[in-house]
């Protein structure tokens, strides 16, 4: 089969139905077989994203920031059984080693919310320098004892960077750029924090958000203090890198010219907790699954508002995809098929049609009983919260409580008779008589 040219066209269909704008690389055994771009990287659509453009990667940022860490081992600077009280001795939490830092099993609180105040406050955008008074001061208990649990933390990675800085006498940007961005041929990728210092980053893919309408950047957008708040910090994102980059990253651990075989098994062996069991398939900064066919695939995703970053690389072939995104998808169904539609042709199997909401909506839907849906509700579900159903012009719509506590008006589809979806989300809404359903979770009409 050619997938290169299935890649391609599931590709171009996903960027018609709103689910990818970007660039995209899949090698296997040495050689590339398929990459490209597709998209903008403005909100006016006039600047084309390319091959070489440079996106923030997120938390695929991790593995880079645990490769340090492995380094620092090689150069007996550190061992992973270290506490990290041994290195910065005013943190109150006892009996936290590095290996738990590595693999989000510190039982530490994490940074993020206290970073968001910061900013919310007017106090500035905080950079790692912060992390360390929060820890002290903060009086939240462990979450759990080192070991007995997995969460995933960002302080443990930003951690590991004033480690890098403190241990290596180097700057945590300058350590990645000598020892791990030029040995891997890493030539554009950099750890820059482009919004607290005021920096132009040429070839850049900024991160948008489709916001009243239309594409805004993130960092203009109602979520403009997530986007600032976190650009100070070191360790857990804020990499800029691209797909051929990454494909250079790859190389080099392939090669075992970055790290030897042994550290990276070391770094890719899934961390059992104190009580024997796998902690949800991490290891040292690398997510850990099987395929469909049995292979092992260490894999990192990243996220920020306006950015999707993937890199899966199977460990039993030499085989490894990378996406990057700088816009949000707008629909979800699409998405999903689109991500599920690469793993299919690597695979070597078609890839089914990509589905967006709207290709299943009833067009012509008997309204009914749509009035009777309208109200407000009891949130019990987490993840979608929906506080009231309205009618508008003769649509049905709900207004869902986001990420900042704010309020979003979304439209909602009609699947059913009284069976609803929305773009942003797989949840399938079903209204009885008091009742709204999230999937199997019923919500009483208040």
């Amino acid at each position: 089969m050619d997938k290169n040219a299935m890649m391609k066209k599931l590709t171009r269909e996903a960027f018609e139905k709103g689910a990818f704008s970007g660039s995209w690389l899949y090698a296997e055994n040495g050689e590339i077989v398929s990459k490209g771009a597709i998209g903008f990287c403005d909100p006016a659509g006039v600047i084309p994203v390319r091959e070489d453009t440079l996106f923030d990667i997120g938390s695929v940022s991790k593995p880079m920031t645990a490769t340090a860490i492995m380094l620092l081992v090689r150069d007996g600077l550190l061992t992973l059984d270290d506490a990290i009280t041994d290195h910065f001795p005013e943190i109150p939490y006892t009996g936290v080693k590095i290996r738990h830092l590595l693999t989000h099993t510190s039982g530490l609180p994490d940074y993020i919310p206290y970073f968001m105040s910061l900013i919310t406050e007017g106090g500035g955008i905080p950079d790692n320098s912060a992390v360390l008074p929060f820890l002290k001061d903060c009086g939240e208990p462990a979450h759990f004892a080192p070991g007995d649990g997995w969460e995933y933390c960002n302080t443990g990675y930003a951690l590991l960077a004033m480690l890098t800085e403190k241990l290596s006498g180097m700057p945590f940007s300058e350590f990645l750029k000598k020892r791990v961005f030029e040995p891997s041929g890493m030539t554009n990728t950099l750890l820059i924090h482009r919004i607290k210092d005021g920096l132009t980053i040429e070839n850049l893919a900024l991160g948008q958000v489709f916001e009243d309408g239309e594409w805004k950047l993130a960092e203009q957008s109602r979520w403009k203090d997530v986007v600032a708040g976190m650009d100070g910090t070191d360790g857990a994102g804020y990499v800029k890198s691209s797909i051929l980059d990454l494909y250079a990253w790859d190389r080099a651990l392939r090669s075992c010219s970055l790290l030897t075989e042994e550290e990276q098994e070391t770094m890719t062996e899934p961390v059992r907790l104190n009580n024997g069991e796998i902690g949800n398939g991490y290891g040292f900064g690398w997510g850990l699954m099987p395929d469909d066919d049995g292979n092992i695939v260490a894999f990192h995703t990243g996220y920020l508002p306006g950015y999707t970053a993937l890199i899966k690389r199977w460990l039993d072939r030499d085989a490894v995809l990378i996406t990057l995104c700088d816009r949000d998808h707008t629909d979800a169904r699409a998405y999903n098929g689109f991500v599920t539609g690469l793993d299919a042709i690597i695979s070597g199997e078609e890839p089914k049609p990509l589905i967006a909401l709207e290709d299943i909506a009833i067009s012509e839907p008997d309204r009914t009983n749509w009035e009777s849906f309208c109200g407000r509700y009891e949130m019990n579900d987490e993840d979608l919260m929906i506080e009231e159903v309205m009618l508008k012009d003769g649509e049905l719509f709900a207004s869902v409580l986001d990420d900042l506590g704010g309020k979003e008006i979304v439209k909602l589809y009609p699947l059913g008779d009284n069976v609803f979806g929305r773009k942003a989300g797989m949840a399938k809404l079903t209204f009885r008589e008091g009742v709204m359903m999230i999937n199997d979770l019923p919500c009483k009409k208040l």
